[in-house]
């Protein structure tokens, strides 16, 4: 009797052993971590970079493209495609906020020569003259962009080889004007106001340069 409960307690020890080793095993296999994903096309004389995949790339239709361009300004932005085939609607109007910040920034600061480069002569001179007129006032301006709101483009047209895009802005800009001593005579830096600009940028399609040039300002 007594050999009987040895020999099923050494089975009993035998089989709890095997069990362990099974599921050790296992936890040890499901607990290793995985292999981490590696970019498969590292640039040139570059190691492999250990990354998280990316999610797959969103594509942009064509009517998303175009959400900004109104239907009667349609015809005149395909004839500027037409003749420049580097043309792009979508990087045109990133284009076009840059510029509007910098063109403020520009003024702003009394900075002519900026200006000069970024306007046609007579826009140039309208800036110029309030610039002057601005310094012998001894007034100073600390306006900021705040943010741009809305882009549109309001008209295109392409006459004798030169395109001729319009753009509304709404923008939101604090503005403050001091006097010579610093002190501020109007605005406050702490309220933005909501600015409506309507903006003409030109560039002649056969140029070799893809620069545009701000040539009409408006309020909208």
């Amino acid at each position: 009797m007594i050999t009987e409960i040895v020999i099923l307690a050494m089975i009993a020890v035998f089989l709890g052993l095997r069990l362990y080793s099974v599921l050790g095993r296992r936890a040890e296999h499901e607990e290793e971590p995985k292999a981490p994903y590696v970019d498969r096309f590292p640039g040139p004389g570059k190691a492999p970079v250990e990354q998280a995949p990316e999610a797959p790339a969103r594509v942009v239709s064509e009517q998303e493209a175009k959400a900004d361009v109104l239907p009667q300004v349609e015809r005149g932005v395909q004839s500027i495609i037409a003749a420049d085939r580097g043309f792009d609607i979508v990087s045109f109007l990133e284009g076009a906020k840059g510029a509007y910040g910098m063109i403020l920034e520009a003024f702003w600061n009394g900075d002519k020569e900026s200006l000069r480069e970024l306007c046609d002569d007579s826009v140039y001179e309208g800036f110029a003259q309030a610039i002057d007129a601005r310094a012998e006032a001894g007034e100073t301006v600390d306006n900021r962009l705040i943010r741009i709101e809305d882009a549109t483009i309001r008209d295109a047209e392409l006459e004798r080889k030169e395109a001729r895009i319009t753009v509304r802005f709404v923008a939101d800009i604090a503005a403050v004007t001091r006097d010579g001593e610093g002190n501020v005579v109007a605005g406050s830096l702490d309220d933005a106001i909501e600015s409506r600009d309507i903006w003409t940028f030109a560039r002649r399609v056969d140029s070799r340069t893809p620069d545009w040039q701000l040539v009409e300002t408006d309020e909208g």
